[in-house]
């Protein structure tokens, strides 16, 4: 709760531990094992933060924390938990609450487009190596220099098969991009697909703004992600929690100290941001932690052990709550002993036997102190949160969500003309061009054989129409042949006939003087 500008989160006796609002974006960490009032630290802080004016982010993962929007109730467990505690007026209320929810179903959608998401964060949502990663920001070097949007998962699909079918025309200009990569890099972003990645690319995409903001009484907006079905999907549900850092840290001006944070975030699950995380995106991931406290937000990790937490961004957290451990193994009494060594000593207690013995809603707390260094752990008891604890009917979470002022904005998605479309055109407009470059060439191949047919048909008429003049003339030829020799034969016969009776009227004739001849001697005898 508040008090005095402060938050108060929990008491020592008389003794009041709480956070220093300047001191708020120096970060902070909560841990205990299950079941060990973690979540109860959580909404107290997130209470109190919304009461000062502070936006809030926290993940809402087994649905209990949905009821932070209704009023809490007295109990007779609440009533001796706060008159140990010495707390009077304790008043409980509900808090501006917003939902959220990457697959839009029980908040309002979270959308970003492929094309404003870090490369390497892409990567690790697709669990990609180094050498892929590569190859998958060379793709989308050549879709922003081709200026073509990349908006959603089919998309990038899209572009991957483009820059495969096409990697040697780019392989001058953007670098090797083998086969090999690429079908794996679509392996990966179809499985992601069957994860329900596709949900939360897309648009109108998220402004981070939004969860920058107060209600009309000036309370910071506790702005809720339903992760319940997210978290099925761990790598999706760490990158996601990736993006956001990343985001903010991008998005946000630099504003120095203030005397309260902009915004703060509560990583829940923390230990999945940094599952198997390679070691150059925990130097990135390091850098925005560090970074980003001059940008005024303030980030408070939630775990079950310290030993989640890589030491880098460890020694980055000032603000720490430590709920009860368990030590049923060596392992685990070398991990109580480490995090009590981790806390400044306080002569009154043996630190890491008080961590063992801490029971439900008790703690070890140690929060930065106004010049900002950690002040001596106190053994604490946790105030209970003024709003309710547990799920709300669904009627109540459609109500809520109705009356936020960001209903309607993210409801409706929005398919603009992007990589998918621009890809297809041009790869249509190329078949169409080649189409059409084949039909040309069909056409002009079907016109140079009917040019050749017809060339052929010539030769052959002509050739024919020769033949037929050859078989003419010679026909003609023959004819006057026939002609000559019918007139030659006429006239030989003619001759023929002439000379047989000029022959014969010669012989007649001879005959005749002969005769008369012999008749004349006769007579003269």
């Amino acid at each position: 709760m508040l008090k005095d500008g402060q938050i108060l989160v929990g008491k020592s006796g008389e003794k009041e531990l709480c956070i220093l609002p300047q001191m708020a974006n120096r970060h902070g960490l909560i841990t205990g094992a299950t079941g060990s009032g973690k979540t109860i630290t959580l909404k107290v802080m997130a209470e109190s933060f919304s009461d000062m004016g502070v936006p809030v982010f926290l993940s809402d993962i087994k649905g209990d924390l949905a009821g932070t929007c209704l009023p809490g109730e007295s109990s007779e467990k609440l009533n001796s938990r706060l008159q140990g505690l010495g707390i009077e007026n304790f008043k409980y209320k509900s808090f501006p609450v917003v939902f959220w929810d990457v697959f839009g179903k029980d908040g309002h959608p979270v959308r970003a487009t492929i094309q404003d998401i870090d490369p390497v964060i892409l990567s690790r949502m697709l669990g990609l190596s180094e050498v892929q990663e590569g190859v998958l920001a060379l793709a989308l070097r050549i879709a922003k220099d081709k200026e073509m949007p990349v908006i959603d998962l089919k998309d990038l699909r899209t572009l991957l098969n483009y820059v495969g079918e096409n990697r040697k025309e780019y392989t001058i200009s953007y670098g090797n991009m083998s086969a090999q990569s690429i079908g794996s890099i679509q392996r990966s972003v179809i499985q992601l697909e069957d994860q329900g990645g596709n949900r939360f690319f897309g648009e109108p995409a998220l402004d981070i703004n939004d969860f920058l903001q107060v209600d009309g009484n000036g309370n910071g907006n506790i702005n809720i992600l339903h992760a319940v079905e997210l978290f099925k999907q761990p790598n999706l549900y760490a990158t996601f929690m990736l993006w956001l850092l990343s985001t903010l840290n991008n998005t946000l001006p630099e504003v120095g100290d203030l005397d309260k944070p902009k915004v703060v975030f509560f990583f829940d699950e923390a230990h999945l941001l940094f599952n198997e995380l390679p070691s150059y995106m925990l130097t990135k991931i390091t850098q925005i932690v560090k970074l980003i406290r001059s940008k005024g937000i303030g980030l408070f990790f939630i775990s079950q052990t310290p030993n989640d937490i890589p030491n880098e961004i460890l020694a980055q957290l000032s603000n720490k709550v430590q709920h009860t451990l368990r030590a049923y193994t060596p392992a685990d009494q070398k991990v109580v002993k480490a995090v009590a060594n981790s806390f400044r000593v306080n002569p009154e207690f043996d630190t890491e036997e008080a961590i063992l013995g801490l029971g439900t809603g008790e703690a070890i707390i140690s929060f930065a102190n106004a010049k900002g260094e950690p002040n001596i752990c106190e053994k604490a008891t946790i105030l209970p949160p003024q709003s309710n604890m547990g799920s709300i009917e669904d009627s109540v979470r459609v109500m809520m969500m109705s009356r936020s002022k960001f209903y309607g904005k993210y409801d409706t998605a929005i398919d603009r003309d992007s990589a998918f479309e621009q890809i297809n055109a041009e790869v249509s407009a190329k078949e169409e061009e080649e189409r059409l470059a084949q039909e040309q060439k069909e056409k002009e191949k079907q016109e140079a054989e009917e040019k050749k047919q017809a060339e052929l048909e010539a030769k052959q008429k002509a050739k024919e129409e020769k033949e037929a003049e050859r078989e003419r003339i010679a026909k003609e030829k023959a004819e006057e042949k026939k002609k000559k020799e019918e007139e030659k034969k006429r006239k030989n016969s003619l001759t023929g006939k002439i000379g047989k009776k000029v022959e014969n009227k010669v012989i007649n004739t001879a005959v005749n003087k002969g005769i008369n001849a012999i008749f004349k001697n006769l007579f003269k005898k």
